[in-house]
């Protein structure tokens, strides 16, 4: 009998309540080796991110300046392609250093392979997500 491999509908809402109650090491085992995720609006330097090993990393920096508390505001949308999906969905969080909360709403377009998050287009509320970054250097 062969193993059940997650849908791209469950490694969504897996991916989504790990965020919360995982590790960022829980969190980056959801996606595929050589994983790409793009934002194309956030700042140089913050637009890509390729590989599991570079995206972990990252999650484990940006852990120390954001706890996310809650995941709220989910519609994930199934497309014609079984792999890809959009979700919208809002972090609800706080600014570690700071003790400050935020809401980021954000859609992503995801492509699921073999149970893993092969990639990732992420679009987040511009504004919100300056105002966070900002918040970071200054902590830093």
């Amino acid at each position: 009998m062969s193993e059940h491999v997650r849908t791209t509908r469950e490694t969504i809402e897996l991916m989504l309540r790990t965020a919360v109650e995982g590790s960022r090491d829980d969190l980056a085992d959801l996606y595929a080796e050589d994983v790409l995720v793009t934002n194309p609006f956030a700042p140089e330097g913050l637009r890509e991110s390729r590989g599991n090993e570079a995206l972990r990393s990252r999650m484990k920096t940006f852990a120390q300046y954001l706890d996310y508390t809650e995941i709220k505001n989910v519609i994930i949308y199934e497309t014609v392609d079984p792999q890809v999906a959009v979700v919208e969905f809002t972090v609800v969080g706080t600014l570690v250093p700071t003790g400050e909360g935020f809401e980021l709403p954000s859609i992503n377009v995801v492509r699921v392979v073999d149970g893993l998050i092969a990639e990732s287009r992420d679009h987040s509320d511009g504004t919100r997500t300056a105002k966070l970054l900002e918040a970071i250097q200054a902590a830093a």
